[in-house]
């Protein structure tokens, strides 16, 4: 099975102006077919540099899968660097040359002398056509039979390049069958350090499946990984380490692969018959947002209220102005009669409220910054939930309403004697 290292040129990606989105769609098309990955790198644009990370990279693998540099200005440098680090002289291929001009000639526009460099190879190269844009990519290979595969970096351009003639040469010439196949266990409102502690014992034995976690958007992801000849064969592996990671983990699993958070509290509604609305101080909007991203949500939510001023609390959900005075906008009863206030206007099934202080200003000496308080209400009871999150503003409000929809999930799923 070959064994291969990703490399994005590009200066931008140094600076953080850009973000190496194409590394990963490689690795995952890579997987899929069978294909073994070392390690990404990234390099800005400079052929010695680019030219010295490709020969280490051909010292411990089959090849380099490249991404970037292949345009026509002074700085797409990968043409060179490849033929640098496979000591190959750079030659013109008459065939791209000629594709390149007919292109210029069919959108009716004059070709740049330095457009030229573009039909410039490493000798012996195989040249891969480039139907979406200008840059034609290659493979190139060493006296020693490894390889050097070159795309643009225009994600439209590499995508397709990609699946059709990089991933082919690569099954073709190293008779790569079957693939890595993953099954993604989603989780809320654990830990990453409870969840090791819980897999631990899993995680340090388990080969083929084995386990990685993933820790994003104040979520873990639990990714089981099998090496197999087809999906059935990889199913039949990854069963029962589901079933085993599945009992340690518990009721924190809200999903698997492609389900969301905010796509799972959705259809747990329209599962039930029950319509949702939102009352929102802290979030400002942003779970109804979430919400609204689900395909098919108008069936079960039926809107919200944006309440961040005290008298907009009052006014738009009938909260109490002496019990704000008394608790202070962020409380357990100023949450709860948002959240009732806002299930009695729409008429609705299930509310959710949030509440709190996000920062840098506002704290007290009881009510610390990422202080939030969270209302769950039915027509049969009003639930609250206190949460301090750290981290900067931005931070605390985006932890809130993922903490909202998990509310809301285990309100109906966790208990749903709650909400039916």
């Amino acid at each position: 099975m070959a064994g291969v290292e990703i490399l994005a040129i590009g200066t931008e990606l140094l600076l953080g102006d850009l973000v190496d989105t194409n590394g990963a769609h490689i690795a995952r098309a890579l997987a899929d077919a069978g294909i073994d990955v070392f390690a990404k790198h990234a390099v800005g644009d400079n052929v010695a540099r680019i030219a010295a990370l490709l020969e280490d990279i051909l010292g411990r693998a089959d090849g380099a899968i490249v991404t970037g540099g292949l345009g026509p200005t002074v700085d797409d440098l990968t043409r060179e660097a490849v033929a640098r680090a496979l000591q190959l002289p750079l030659e013109t291929d008459a065939a791209a040359l000629q594709a390149l001009e007919q292109r210029f000639v069919r959108l009716g526009r004059t070709m740049s002398p330095n457009n030229r460099r573009q039909a410039q190879f490493p000798r012996g190269a195989v040249v891969l056509e480039n139907p979406h844009g200008s840059a034609p990519g290659f493979v190139a290979l060493r006296e020693d039979g490894k390889f050097v595969a070159a795309m643009p970096g225009v994600p439209r351009e590499m995508y397709a390049m990609l699946a059709e003639r990089v991933v082919p040469w690569l099954m073709a010439r190293y008779g790569t069958r079957g693939g890595i196949y993953t099954r993604t266990l989603h989780t809320v409102g654990v830990s990453e350090s409870e969840l090791d502690r819980r897999v631990d014992e899993l995680f340090r034995t388990a080969e083929n499946p084995k386990i990685a976690m993933l820790a994003h958007q104040w979520r873990v992801d639990v990714k089981i990984m099998a090496k197999a000849s087809d999906a059935a064969t990889a199913a039949a592996a990854i069963a029962p380490l589901e079933r085993e990671l599945r009992a340690r983990i518990g009721d924190g699993i809200f999903g698997i692969d492609d389900d969301t958070l905010e796509g799972t509290v959705v259809q747990a509604l329209i599962e039930r018959g029950l319509t949702l609305v939102t009352a929102e101080s802290i979030t400002g909007g942003g779970v109804a947002d979430t919400l609204v991203r689900v395909p098919g949500a108008s069936a079960t939510f039926l809107g919200g209220v944006v309440a961040y001023a005290d008298a907009a609390k009052s006014e738009l959900l009938g909260v109490d102005a002496a019990l704000v005075a008394a608790h202070g906008a962020v409380s357990e009863p100023v949450a709860r009669a948002m959240a009732d206030g806002a299930r009695e206007r729409f008429g609705a099934d299930v509310a959710i409220a949030t509440t709190g202080i996000a920062g840098p200003s506002g704290a007290t000496p009881g009510k610390p910054l990422g202080l939030v308080w969270f209302a769950l209400a039915t027509p049969e009871r009003i639930l609250a939930q206190r949460l301090t999150i750290p981290g900067e503003r931005s931070d605390v409000r985006g932890r809130a309403v993922v903490a909202a929809l998990e509310f809301v999930w285990r309100g109906l799923v966790a208990q749903p004697s709650a909400v039916g």
